[in-house]
């Protein structure tokens, strides 16, 4: 069966992590699905018309403006149509107008796609967001199908909806197996801009993402406070949303305490920080009511690294598969003890086998088969009547 896939998503070089889940998706379908087809209908800031490894991807909307998804539609109707649209919903990006489904269900009965997708990487709760909550029900009565990454946000739809949407499925996160496992480390230092005498002889704690407050680095520069490991370096790094945090974390740079990359990386450049590091960690602090699945948390799994992680919902996979590493969100004292304790040289020996139903589930979740998920999803949807 030859199916045309369209997305409706940010893209790189725009700086998003949904944009980055959905070149990893698109690239894996391509590569490993032949008969399938795929044009991303990306937000207008990726610049002119271009192709990602023979990926058509078109500017053609603007960030949380629901008029300018007709524009979307109008290119892909001049394009022939889809098989499968396939919204990656992001309420930062989309919004909840309840206007969307609505046009998109117009843009159905038009013929310009068959079947509508939408994956839900955030899943509100009703006493966070009332609107968002009436959008979530909206989408599952218009759409062909929802996806979602984890249990916490099907359960969450299935509470608010009073049953369980037959249209509702749940497809794990896509991970990247490292590339760059075997790379030495001080070239790979060398190459994300570090000095390699920097990390010499240490054991390197990377810590990966944005630099924004749910991020938890606040707590984590107060467990520094409480550890006195010589042998330690910490690496942040990531484009900063938070001005006031930076100041923060410049602060422990100049003490010594910690290397800073205040930049974007790209999701090579956190494959490379990952394999050079010892230990990953995530100190997060997610907001109360958002559930959501977190991007990093692939990337570092497929590094086959210990991570240390907080019981959050963007963490659930950590917390469900390897509980040990998990400790209270916002308690720097165990924040502390775990980095101690968990970047020792004798834990370091042990850890592959507790973690090893977490490098399972990395293999078990790693982009193919993710990306043969989805195709079989949409085949499946073409099928019925």
């Amino acid at each position: 069966m030859l199916v045309r896939v369209a997305f409706l998503s940010t893209y790189p070089p725009i700086h998003c992590g949904v944009g980055e889940y959905t070149r990893f998706l698109a690239r894996s379908i391509v590569d490993s699905e032949p008969g399938v087809e795929v044009v991303v209908l990306a937000e207008k800031g990726v610049g002119a018309k271009y192709e990602d490894d023979s990926i058509p991807v078109i500017p053609s909307f603007s960030k949380r403006n629901t008029q300018s998804v007709d524009k979307a539609m109008e290119i892909l109707k001049s394009m022939g149509g889809a098989d499968i649209l396939h919204v990656q919903h992001e309420y930062g990006i989309f919004g909840c107008d309840e206007e969307l489904p609505d046009n998109l269900e117009s843009w159905r009965r038009k013929g310009v796609f068959k079947r509508l997708v939408f994956t839900l990487h955030t899943v509100y709760h009703p006493r966070t967001g009332e609107r968002e909550t009436r959008f979530q029900e909206k989408i599952i009565d218009l759409s062909d199908a929802i996806v979602v990454h984890s249990p916490i946000q099907e359960f969450e739809l299935v509470a608010q909806y009073g049953a369980y949407p037959s249209n509702l499925y749940r497809i794990p996160h896509g991970t990247m197996l490292n590339p760059y496992y075997s790379e030495p480390r001080l070239s790979l230092a060398s190459r994300l801009g570090l000095e390699p005498s920097r990390i010499h002889g240490k054991t390197v704690l990377a810590v990966p993402g944005f630099l924004r407050m749910d991020k938890g680095l606040d707590v984590l520069l107060e467990a520094l406070e409480n550890l006195d490991v010589e042998s330690l370096i910490v690496v942040v790094a990531g484009e900063v949303v938070h001005k006031e945090l930076l100041k923060i974390v410049e602060r422990a740079e100049e003490a010594g305490k910690l290397i800073l990359i205040p930049r974007y990386l790209s999701s090579s450049e956190i494959l490379m920080l990952a394999a050079l590091s010892d230990v990953i960690v995530l100190p997060y602090k997610d907001p109360p009511g958002k559930y959501a699945v977190s991007g990093i948390l692939h990337l570092s799994m497929g590094s086959m690294k210990p991570i240390i992680g907080t019981n959050v919902p963007g963490l659930s996979e950590l917390y469900t598969l390897t509980p040990r590493l998990v400790v209270r969100s916002g308690d720097y004292q165990a924040l502390a003890q775990a980095i101690e304790r968990f970047s020792s040289k004798e834990f370091l020996e042990l850890i592959i086998p507790y973690a090893g139903s977490l490098y399972s589930y990395a293999v078990r979740t790693s982009w193919p088969r993710t990306a043969r998920r989805h195709v079989s999803l949409y085949k499946r949807l073409l099928l019925k009547q």
